[in-house]
């Protein structure tokens, strides 16, 4: 007899997720109707919000702010426990008190990206037009737009400008975004494992993961929360085949190897037989119980669209032509979601702009993941680049 094993219901009910798209565990920004977020589709979004997170204190002038911008499936809650989790924050390994981004010399900000499901506006968001939520009636995002929220939040708080911009994957994208579109705002900037564009590899692999999604019956067309239901099963095998690009063979084969799960031999089943398969298993249906289905399609498909060069006539060095802002690019040698000829490409185009821009590829079989975990190394290039550009805009005379 098979037996067959299927992911797991996810423990979070919908409603706490839903809650937490509405009234999230955050400080919130909230723009009315006659300050819409103009995006690219031709639409303007209003009313909306913004949710984020701050962690140390802005000094007198206003020099120290850095912006963190968070990588596709992760969130605002980079260095205080997850509401719906209860986890530590993704990057409490980087962010506090005497931690590269220091909380004792820097006022660090994160918001949840337009198009997110922690409190920032998205499918998951309640429509003020029909009281459910948006769904699939959600206008269509992109990192531009996700960065224009960003800058309209940093009016709002009273920022002209920003000491770094820094981020990984998604989170880079939209740090060179920044650069291009608001370089007067950023002094310096941080992107790592990432690119000016999608390549088609990646756009396929979200695609499959898109398809996962809307195949579930539970999806409903995006109808899921009317229903009562969650596409789980979907989303969470379009966790598992994204996780896997974002590690490396070497590190799979380093912790898994071919071993058994809690078992000698193998069952002759369909069961998570092997040790991959039960961790591949627990990063789906843990990622269900924090993530919204519809904010999935959304942020892959902006992901897909980003393209700088395409904007500046297919030529990647007029986005940054006469830039000021300093550079410091980092890659990693595992990491083949965004391998470094993508960075080396980026660090290219700066210098033919005359832009300052250091560059960094970490020997590590971490994969692309490597940002989010102790790598000493990229810890090291971190600290001293924000000191340098602290230095040079004279945090030390500023008090900051």
């Amino acid at each position: 007899m098979t037996n067959l094993q299927s992911v797991s219901s996810p423990s979070i009910h919908s409603e706490d997720r839903a809650h937490e798209a509405d009234h999230p565990t955050s400080t919130v920004a909230k723009f009315g109707v006659e300050q819409p977020l103009k995006l690219d589709c031709g639409i303007d979004l209003a009313p909306f919000q913004i949710a984020y997170q701050t962690y140390g204190e802005l000094n007198a002038d206003r020099s120290n702010a850095i912006l963190i911008c968070h990588a596709l499936t992760l969130d605002q809650h980079v260095a205080n426990v997850h509401p719906l989790t209860g986890k530590a924050g993704w990057w409490e390994i980087m962010v506090g008190p005497g931690r590269p981004l220091d909380t004792e010399k820097y006022f660090i900000i994160c918001s949840n990206v337009i198009g997110g499901c922690m409190g920032s506006t998205g499918p998951a968001s309640t429509n003020p037009a029909t009281g459910k939520a948006w769904g699939l009636d959600f206008p269509l995002i992109t990192i531009p737009d996700m960065v224009r929220a960003q800058a309209m939040l940093l009016d709002r708080l009273g920022i002209e400008t920003l000491l770094c911009v820094i981020g990984g994957s998604m989170g880079g994208m939209q740090v060179l975004q920044w650069t291009a579109a608001y370089p007067e705002r950023v002094f310096s900037a941080l992107p790592v494992a990432c690119s000016t564009r999608h390549s088609a590899q990646n756009i396929a692999f979200h695609e499959l993961g898109r398809q996962a999604v809307m195949a579930d019956p539970d999806w409903h067309h995006g109808r899921y929360f009317e229903r009562n239901t969650h596409p789980h099963r979907g989303l969470a095998v379009a966790r598992m085949a994204g996780h896997i690009t974002y590690l490396s063979d070497a590190a799979l084969h380093r912790k898994f190897g071919r071993r058994m799960q809690d078992r000698e031999l193998p069952t002759f089943s369909f069961d998570a037989d092997f040790q991959v398969e039960s961790y591949l298993r627990y990063q789906g249906s843990s990622f269900v119980e924090r993530f919204d289905a519809n904010s999935y399609l959304y942020l892959t498909r902006a992901m897909d669209y980003f393209d700088i060069a395409a904007d500046h006539n297919g030529v990647l060095a007029q986005a940054f032509r006469g830039i000021k802002t300093r550079f410091c690019v980092v890659s990693f040698t595992s990491d083949w979601l965004f391998p470094t000829s993508e960075s080396r490409a980026l660090v290219h185009a700066l210098n033919a702009s005359s832009a300052r821009v250091s560059f960094a590829e970490i020997e590590t079989d971490r994969g692309h993941d490597a940002f989010l975990l102790d790598v000493p190394e990229f810890f090291d290039i971190a600290r001293a680049f924000l000191e340098s550009a602290g230095k040079a805009r004279g945090l030390d005379k500023a008090g900051g």
